[in-house]
C-alpha cells in the first residue's frame, strides 16, 4: 500500500501568511504541519509516499523534506499546475500508485490519533473505499455524511443545510478504481473535481466503508483552526 499527501491549492483563508509560504510549510507545535500526516502515513507502516503540490511552492517544499530519510520513509513528488480540486491532484498519483491500495491524506490535516487501526481494516477490505469521519460543530464548511445505522447514504458538499453534523475528514482509503472514477466524474459549479463526487461513486456502489476517527483532529486552514492545531499539540515533541 502507498501514501499520498495533497498539498497544494492557495491557501487563500490563510493570507497573507500564505502569500510566501506554502500553508503546509506553516508550524504546528514545534514542526512543519505537513510532518503530521507524513508521520500518520509511516505509523500505519507506508513508507513509500506521494507529495503533490503547486509549482509555486515545490521546491520550498523540497527544501523541507528532502528524500524523507529523516521522517523514515521515501518521497516522490509531483506538481498540479492549477489548483482544480481534490480529485485532480489525485489524479496524478496513479503512475505512482501502480495498481496498488492507496491512502491519501490532505496536507493541512493533523490529528494527535493513529489512524493505523483503520488502515489496517482497509488493507482487509475486499475492494472499495474507506473514509473517515468526524464529528464537527460547522459541517457546512466540509463534505458531510448522512448516515443510517450501518453506512453512508450519501455525501453532501458543503452543504447549507447539512443532514448530519458528522464531517468527512481528509484521510481517504481507495483501490485501484479511484482513478477510473476520477476520469468519470465532472467538474462541480465551482469548476473543481471534487473528491465527494469520487466518494459518492463508490456509495452509489455499495463500496464505501467508514470509521469515526477516535482523537483529536482539525483541518488547520484557517487561522481559527490553525490556533488551535497549535494548542493541540503545544509541548509535543518527536525526538
Amino acid at each position: 500500500m502507498k501514501g499520498v499527501v495533497l498539498a497544494g491549492g492557495l491557501g487563500t483563508r490563510l493570507y497573507p501568511l500564505t502569500l510566501a509560504v506554502n500553508k503546509h510549510l506553516l508550524p504546528v507545535g514545534r514542526e512543519p504541519m505537513i510532518y503530521n500526516p507524513i508521520r500518520k502515513l509511516v505509523e500505519s507502516g507506508i513508507d513509500d509516499i506521494l507529495i503533490v503540490t503547486s509549482s509555486q511552492h515545490m521546491g520550498d517544499i523540497v527544501t523541507l523534506l528532502g528524500s524523507g530519510k529523516d521522517l523514515a520513509c521515501s518521497l516522490t513528488y509531483k506538481v498540479q499546475d492549477e489548483a482544480k480540486g481534490i480529485a485532480d491532484a489525485l489524479r496524478l498519483a496513479e503512475g505512482f500508485a501502480h495498481n496498488e491500495k492507496i491512502v491519501v491524506i490532505l496536507g493541512d490535516n493533523v490529528t494527535t490519533a493513529s489512524i493505523a487501526p483503520y488502515v489496517q481494516a482497509f488493507q482487509e477490505q475486499e475492494k472499495g473505499a474507506r473514509v473517515l469521519l468526524k464529528h464537527v460543530h460547522d459541517p457546512s464548511r466540509y463534505g458531510v455524511a448522512a448516515l443510517d445505522e450501518r453506512q453512508i447514504l450519501e455525501i453532501q458538499e458543503k452543504p447549507t443545510l447539512p443532514k448530519s453534523n458528522f464531517a468527512v475528514i481528509g484521510y481517504y482509503m481507495f483501490d485501484k478504481r479511484v482513478f477510473d472514477i476520477i476520469r468519470s466524474i465532472e467538474p462541480s459549479a465551482r469548476g473543481e473535481y471534487e473528491i465527494t463526487s469520487v466518494n459518492n461513486t463508490y456509495i452509489r456502489d455499495q463500496e464505501l466503508c467508514y470509521d469515526i476517527l477516535d482523537g483529536d483532529w482539525v483541518d488547520a486552514g484557517t487561522f481559527e483552526s490553525l490556533a488551535y492545531a497549535n494548542e493541540m499539540f503545544s509541548g509535543v515533541s518527536h525526538d
